[in-house]
């Protein structure tokens, strides 16, 4: 195949990329390089995968005009793989400008290029924050998500809308994933385990939300991938061409189109998520109690249902092997 990934530097487009990569696929990998957070980490990520010859880096932003639709006329994928976007609940609350530019602006741009050059199977990264207020645990993708609380969460359920009525009018079979709190080597520095890791090595005290009582569902970052690649091979049917696969399926009546959870089902205390940190670094962490951020959730929890019955596989890597081989490569990587 050839497979086009958007945000090809950023952490979760560069394992794809890589993993595609080695199944011998094409890939061209479209990336802004944005200074969200280290430039030079993402150019390092695409530095990796361009050793490869089938790897074909572009660099652009999402909102530029023309830039999509021109890729896609030129590169002609057969799969597209949007994972481009202004990442980070946080941040949202001080750069609000940015999310709506990438998220919104960016994601119209590239619907608009699927459009004019369509694609076999368009599948766009989303997030846990959609659930937002929702209190019902697992999150279901049957639930209804209409109560964001972050600009964040909300310019990716509008992603998520626009997809789905471009799905419809215009017959892309599209899937859009809601990511649960993705972490491995390679990852990004505005995380927290990323950020724990340095503090703790500086000896630095870390900020603990909610008393290190809030929980996470921690999807490692190769199960993430799988299950991508996965669902790449299970472009949704259009309507009259296949039910859905049971009580629990997001299949649109009126699109090709399917909204899944990756996630393993399976939370963590983040004070539990510390230790197992501590143990892989040798050193323990200076903890300041804090109360839980505006815009953050107590808990997590994907339902994994719908991704079970698609793929046959849900991510079932544990915290105590996947912390370690974070902290390997960050030891790694800096030279500490």
């Amino acid at each position: 195949m050839r497979v086009l990934i958007t945000g090809s530097a950023g952490f979760i487009g560069y394992h794809l990329g890589r993993h595609l990569l080695a199944e011998g696929h094409a890939v061209i990998g479209l990336d802004g390089f944005s200074d969200y957070y280290d430039v030079g980490l993402k150019r390092a990520r695409h530095a990796e995968l361009a050793t490869h010859p089938a790897f074909e880096p572009v660099e652009g932003r999402l909102e530029s005009p023309g830039l999509l639709r021109d890729l896609l006329a030129q590169a002609r994928p057969d799969i597209v793989v949007h994972l481009a976007a202004q990442a980070g609940v946080r941040y949202s609350l001080e750069n609000p400008q940015a999310y709506a530019d990438s998220n919104l602006i960016g994601s119209f741009n590239l619907l608009e290029a699927v459009r004019a050059h369509p694609v076999r199977h368009l599948l766009l990264a989303s997030t846990s924050s959609a659930y937002g207020g929702n209190t019902t645990l697992p999150f279901r993708e049957t639930d209804r998500a209409v109560s964001p609380l972050t600009f964040y969460a909300a310019s990716k359920l509008a992603m998520e809308a626009m997809a789905h009525s471009y799905s419809h009018l215009f017959a892309i079979p599209t899937t859009a994933f809601r990511f649960f709190t993705v972490y491995g080597p390679w990852g990004r520095p505005d995380m927290a385990l990323f950020l724990f890791t340095r503090k703790i090595l500086a000896g630095e005290p870390i900020e603990v939300f909610a008393g290190g009582a809030a929980e996470r569902d921690f999807t490692y970052i190769d199960d993430l991938v799988d299950a991508i690649r996965r669902l790449a091979d299970v472009p949704p049917p259009s309507p009259g061409g296949g039910g859905p696969v049971g009580a629990f399926d997001t299949l649109s009546t009126s699109a090709p189109y399917r909204l899944v959870n990756i996630g393993g089902g399976r939370p963590v205390r983040l004070d539990a998520m510390i230790d197992a940190l501590e143990r892989a670094l040798g050193a323990r962490a200076e903890r300041i109690l804090k109360p839980l951020p505006p815009g953050d959730v107590a808990r997590t929890e994907a339902s994994t249902a719908l991704l079970q019955a698609l793929v046959g596989r849900v991510p079932e890597t544990p915290i105590e092997v996947g912390i370690p081989a974070f902290v390997a490569w960050y030891r790694r990587y800096y030279g500490v």
